[in-house]
């Protein structure tokens, strides 16, 4: 390949990311671009040739990376222009959060522009002054060409360094004013004023005809359904809960969700749910299992039910190690320029594999030839839920019992031709956060679904991290690999598998569980909080990566983005944990919860939408938790807890027979065991216990007509 220009030593391309373990960067290691991966070694040889750095941070799951790596990354111009004048660096925003955090915060500051890929251009000691996301080789789109971006930048490098000062001084301005934040107010009722808040940007943001919040592209946005959940039982009001069931129905008939094969896509395009951005996330689909094991809970509805069994299905199917845990995500596309042909249908495929009665039942159900159509090639089309299936049937002459069976026959039968396409490749990657996630939302719903598989799933998962990602002094790896974690310090793998634990703990009534939750939420409290009182993104102490320009920076992150925001997740795994092991005295969990949410909210003054998760938590730290202990055997007790584990509370825990340590109870439940009576529940409020409940349709409403939360 030549001499690299200025610099005297053998040019070897991409293939320094040969051996890297993200896939992401694996996959560009035989392009032309002389790409180092993250770390000291770039900003120095930055530094020794005097040329600014190309910071590229994209993942394997990104649509729009594949496009600049097929397209941009490829072009010969390119090419040489980068070699010539940059020392590129390539980030997977993945395995390095962090520095996708702190560079998205940098690049939007400059232009208002973030998401992936993103494009930035840095001084050698690490500071943005120009950037952006994606950039087609030349002028198209709407956007500037890449080779024109890189021309004009390595002009500005050379001949105007005024205007790089004066665009690194604006970012660290604004990261400045970021970073510093309001201060808490100590102000009586702030919590109440600050829950009232986000309920009305709730409102006023939900979507009357399609359900979900805003416009297009429109997330799922997870935690606003929680909170929506709580705030019906907390006001007593129908509208929050109803808002939250049309959502969850709009979401499980849309494009979003894999008609298919389960699994929800990251996001919908357009405002109606029907074509997604057609990645599938780990930590969305634990997100939103979560999402629809609460509403099987809360409204019983079959569809539902369906969503949540279907996106537990994928889950275990596709991410799911045989050794334990997750993987990371499914990429959208299978191949360069593809998008979405994977999961799309045309007309003539459905005729071709399905007999006329059944190839009809399938169109007129997912919509073929309306909403769906996908914008660049109106043939191939996103299934989505369109009608009613009775109602379809009636319009064929088919009873709904045999609707229902040919609809079933018609899915496998498309299932098993789609598996013969080519299939977007899985990022095997095993992220502790990610995993955390998943952890807890297989545990709720295996609990639910009264499902012992899926239990297992996250005893699985949790005992591969704890026994090969896990020290005691350093809390949880960000990765899990071949030779154990590596990564430490990073608050979102601690919260997110504090918060998983913490539910497995409660399903499995393990007291091991429960122990290192309790570890973990104490190592967060010792080593990520800030002067400023809330969380660090990083562990000064713990984090084991190079600190290199934007890494020095303090983050708190507050907001949920729209997945709960690593503050909320430990608020939340708090509160819980409290409830789980009776520890609601002074300077136990709860007061640690309540002290972080007293100085998270003045950061989150206006956050509305994504404030959710941490107004749920407001919520929830004064409302009284609910203990259930199920004692005796037989038919009648299980009739008992399985009323009591689907029903809906904001935060219960249901145990049969009384626990061991560290689940400690009210004096009233501890003694439940003994000798008198026949099955029957206990169920306390808090410290405040019901007399023995023997009928499950009495502890059901028992359970819905809890104390509210408190003044």
């Amino acid at each position: 390949m030549g001499r690299e220009a200025g610099g005297g030593e053998r040019a070897v391309g991409g293939r320094r990311l040969a051996q890297a373990q993200s896939a992401y960067l694996r996959s560009a290691a035989e392009q032309g671009i002389e790409w180092h991966p993250w770390g000291p070694e770039p900003f120095e040889r930055a530094a020794k040739l005097h040329r600014p750095v190309l910071l590229d941070i994209g993942a394997a799951w990104c649509h729009w990376c594949h496009v600049m790596d097929e397209g941009t990354y490829s072009d010969a111009e390119v090419t040489r222009l980068i070699n010539e004048n940059f020392v590129a660096v390539k980030v997977d925003r993945d395995e390095n959060p962090e520095v996708d955090r702190r560079y998205q915060r940098q690049v939007g500051a400059l232009t208002g522009e973030g998401g992936w890929p993103l494009t930035g251009f840095l001084t050698p000691d690490g500071a943005a002054f120009f950037g952006g996301t994606y950039f087609p080789a030349t002028d198209q789109h709407g956007r500037p060409g890449f080779r024109r971006v890189l021309k004009e930048v390595d002009r500005l490098w050379r001949t105007a360094p005024g205007t790089i000062q004066e665009n690194t001084g604006a970012v660290a301005a604004a990261v400045v004013r970021m970073s510093e934040g309001a201060r808490p107010s100590g102000r009586a009722g702030a919590g109440r004023s600050f829950v009232g808040g986000v309920a009305a940007r709730l409102a006023s943001s939900f979507d009357p005809v399609h359900a979900g919040f805003g416009q297009a592209p429109k997330f799922p946005h997870p935690s606003a359904l929680a909170f929506l959940h709580w705030e019906g039982f907390a006001t007593g009001e129908e509208r929050p809960t109803a808002r939250a069931l049309e959502t969850l129905l709009k979401m499980a008939d849309g494009g979003m969700n894999d008609q298919l094969a389960g699994g929800f896509h990251r996001y919908s395009v357009d405002e109606g749910w029907h074509i997604p951005h057609f990645e599938k996330m780990g930590i969305d689909n634990a997100a939103l299992l979560a999402s629809y094991e609460e509403g099987v809970r809360a409204f019983g509805d079959p569809r539902l039910l369906e969503t949540l069994t279907g996106t537990a299905g994928w889950v275990r199917t596709v991410l799911g190690d045989p050794d334990g845990g997750f993987a990371a995500s499914q990429d959208a596309d299978n191949a360069p320029g593809d998008d979405g042909a994977y999961f799309t249908w045309s007309r003539k495929e459905i005729d071709g594999a399905l007999e006329p009665t059944d190839a009809k039942l399938v169109r007129l159900l997912f919509g073929v030839g309306t909403e769906g159509r996908m914008p660049h090639d109106p043939e191939r089309n996103v299934l989505f839920r369109a009608a009613a299936l009775p109602e379809v049937a009636s319009g064929l002459g088919l009873s709904p019992e045999e609707a229902g069976r040919r609809l079933e026959a018609a899915l496998a039968t498309l299932r098993a031709v789609r598996a013969q396409r080519p299939t977007p490749v899985v990022d095997r990657a095993r992220y502790a956060g990610i995993n955390g996630a998943m952890i807890g939302s297989l545990a709720r719903a295996a609990r639910t679904l009264a499902d012992p598989a899926l239990l297992a799933d996250a005893r699985r998962a949790a005992d591969r991290l704890l026994a090969r990602a896990y020290r005691p002094e350093a809390g949880i790896a960000h990765r899990l690999g071949a030779d154990g974690g590596s990564g430490f310090g990073r608050l979102e793998d601690n919260a997110l598998v504090a918060a998983g634990l913490v539910e497995l703990a409660g399903a499995s009534a393990e007291p091991r569980y429960a122990q290192a939750a309790g570890a973990l939420l104490g190592l967060i409290e010792r080593e990520f909080r800030s002067d400023a009182g809330p969380l660090l993104d990083l562990a000064p102490r713990l984090y084991d990566g190079p600190v290199i320009g934007a890494l020095g920076e303090k983050v708190y992150p507050v907001e949920d983005t729209p997945n709960l925001a690593p503050n909320a997740a430990v608020a939340l795994a708090e509160i819980r944990y409290a409830a789980l092991v009776g520890e609601l005295g002074a300077g136990g969990p709860l007061d640690r919860a309540r002290s972080l949410l007293g100085a998270l909210l003045p950061r989150l003054d206006g956050a509305g939408l994504f404030g959710a998760g941490t107004a749920l938590a407001v919520g929830l730290a004064e409302t009284p938790a609910a203990r259930v202990v199920v004692v005796g055997s037989g038919a009648a007790a299980d009739a008992l807890a399985r009323a009591a584990e689907r029903t809906w509370h904001p935060n219960a825990w249901v145990f049969r027979g009384v626990p061991p340590e560290p689940f400690s109870l009210p004096e009233e439940l501890a003694g439940a065991g003994g000798p008198s009576g026949g099955a029957r529940a206990l169920l306390c409020f808090g410290d405040r216990c019901l007399p023995p409940i023997t009928e499950p349709a009495a502890l059901s409403a028992a359970l819905r007509g809890a104390e509210r939360p408190r003044a």
